[in-house]
């Protein structure tokens, strides 16, 4: 890690690995029914060698973008501040979003089906600015509301001095 991208006192708290399996899964199935829609139409119209190949480019691209989930995964993270909330993420393109608790609106916590399988949720932060609204995926049900309550909470009392 660069110290471009440290926070400036603590440590990244990290998202669960099982959003990587979640995210991999989801991708796997869908390369899954890509390949079957090229042999249908390999032996249907011909041209073997063509969907071959497009084959074998679905199959080198899937590996390449599983490994970049596990990156990905791996670099996200979340630092709570004592005035901000601070965000990393990317895999080749590293990001930091530093979001001041005084300037959130609104605290979403999201689970979908697959999401609970995977015993994950999000946190959504909406800000004053609709260009510095901030995600965190892939966290304990009990984490994500642990962080909602503290985020409301933070931003509730930065908002009292105003």
């Amino acid at each position: 890690m660069s110290a471009l991208f440290d926070p400036p006192h603590g440590e990244w708290t990290r998202i669960r690995f099982a959003l990587a399996w979640k995210q991999r899964l989801s991708m796997v199935a869908i390369r899954l029914v890509f390949i079957a829609i090229l042999i249908a139409a390999s032996l249907t119209f011909g041209y073997e060698t063509y969907f071959q190949i497009a084959i074998g480019l679905v199959v080198v691209t899937g590996a390449w973008r599983w490994w970049m989930i596990g990156r990905w995964v791996r670099n996200f993270g979340y630092a709570e501040q004592d005035d901000d909330l601070w965000i990393t993420s990317g895999a080749l393109l590293r990001r930091l979003t530093v979001v001041p608790f005084g300037r959130m609106q609104l605290v979403d916590v999201a689970q979908g089906p697959i999401d609970r399988v995977f015993k994950l949720a999000d946190v959504q932060l909406h800000t004053a600015s609709a260009s510095s609204d901030a995600h965190i995926p892939g966290l304990a049900p009990d984490q994500a509301a642990a962080l909602r309550d503290r985020l409301t909470e933070l931003g509730a009392s930065e908002l009292s001095g105003l």
